[in-house]
């Protein structure tokens, strides 16, 4: 399945999600939820992975936590605020640097519509 195949079902799946919970909860709420999901699709996932980072050729013990990893070739970060920055689409793609995968996606659940809280951000895609 390709990164952009696994999107699509993402997208969908969070669709859902917010159509039955709604917005305000907090963001394990929806991070449990999709999980979830994802084990009704058996789509392979790992969740709060840790992540090493190298630098100068030196492994650090941890760079830092994705929120969801699915099939290793798309990261979605999940957020319940009040507005996502610039900086979070920017942290997001040092993620996507980091580990070489090429797509991720914010997705934030505290929005009317989820469609204005999903956003694509590639990494050579």
């Amino acid at each position: 399945m390709t990164e952009n195949e696994l999107a699509k079902i993402v997208v969908g799946l969070c669709l859902k999600i917010h159509k039955k919970l709604g917005p305000g909860l907090l963001e394990s709420v929806y991070e449990e939820v999709l999980c979830y999901e994802l084990n009704k699709l058996e789509l392979n996932y790992k969740r709060q992975p840790g992540i090493v980072v190298v630098y100068e050729g030196i492994k650090m013990d941890l760079g830092f936590r994705a929120d969801i990893i699915i099939e290793n070739k798309l990261i979605v970060e999940l957020k319940s605020i009040e507005l996502v920055t610039p900086v979070h689409y920017k942290i997001l793609l040092t993620y996507l640097r980091l580990t070489d995968i090429k797509l991720g996606l914010m997705v934030n659940f505290n929005v009317i519509l989820i469609k204005d809280g999903i956003k694509r951000i590639v990494n050579h895609l």
